[in-house]
């Protein structure tokens, strides 16, 4: 093989670039196996340098069944690289295997990759190859025998790989189409109103604190005498629980009712197990 048919093929495996290339396969002494470690061990020096830039873009993938479904984000810095097919392939990949790892970041990062290699390390490489920070953002998986799980994409870039990912898990005795429209319906209700929880009182203290403390200051600059300022204060703070409640809120579909009358309209069995909501920037 000549000088250039190697430096051609080290770069088609490993994406690094002419001059990256030739360079490792000199030190290398032509040894393609060697000059692959020597870029990868480059790609870690390169990677960690990326690693204290913003990245607010990316995707959220979300895999699996009506039993157990997971949803993952995957951020990066531009959009551009978001639609890159390196990109796309890797949040693919990383979406599945999270699934069966059940959201768990330290097993994810140390099972193998359909190359044989980690996700950890598979991860140092696309740094390395693409040249932006890239990084594993949150992640959930929900799963219940007794339920069924609804998922929402919004502005989908391919498959179920989008901007926006929401996962609910319903759990009936029994399903019916009312009941399939309902989940499908609530998964774009939470997409868009972004609820914090399912119940008020599952909102945190340290959550409910600060509000209280902006509401404080918001009441203070406007000169209010605090007898008036602790109602309205009262009023504010019982306003922000149920807009940030899942059942308290509007009913996107019906804005005169709220979504635990439209969940009053089913049988009791009927019940919002649990959900996540991931946008990227967010």
């Amino acid at each position: 093989m000549s000088d250039l048919e190697s430096v051609k093929k080290l770069r088609s495996t490993t994406g690094a670039g002419f001059k990256d290339c030739n360079s490792a396969l000199k030190e290398a002494s032509g040894d393609l196996e060697k000059a692959i470690q020597i870029l990868r061990i480059k790609g870690v020096s390169k990677a960690s340098k990326k690693m204290s830039r913003e990245a607010n873009e990316g995707l959220v993938f979300i895999y699996g069944d009506e039993k157990k479904t997971s949803i993952i984000e995957i951020n990066c810095e531009t959009d551009f690289v978001a639609k890159n097919d390196d990109f796309l392939n890797f949040t693919k990949e990383i979406g599945e295997i999270n699934n069966s790892v059940n959201s768990d970041i330290e097993k994810l990062n140390n099972s193998k990759m359909k190359n044989g290699t980690t996700v950890s390390q598979n991860l140092i490489d696309l740094i390395a190859k693409i040249g932006e920070k890239i990084t594993i953002g949150r992640s959930k998986t929900l799963e219940n025998s007794k339920s069924k799980i609804f998922t929402y994409n919004h502005s989908v870039v391919k498959d179920n790989l989008s901007k926006l990912g929401v996962v609910v898990s319903l759990e009936f005795e029994k399903t019916s189409k009312d009941i399939e429209q309902f989940g499908k319906q609530l998964s774009m209700h939470i997409a868009a109103s972004n609820p914090m929880v399912i119940e008020k009182n599952n909102i945190k203290d340290n959550v409910i604190e600060k509000e209280k403390e902006i509401i404080r200051e918001e009441l203070k600059n406007l000169g209010k005498p605090e007898n008036i300022a602790e109602k309205i204060g009262i009023g504010k703070i019982n306003k922000f629980k149920e807009d940030n409640s899942l059942l308290t809120q509007d009913w996107v579909m019906d804005p005169k009712l709220k979504v635990k009358d439209v969940l009053n309209k089913f049988s009791s069995s009927l019940k919002i197990k649990d959900f996540i909501r991931i946008k990227i920037g967010e």
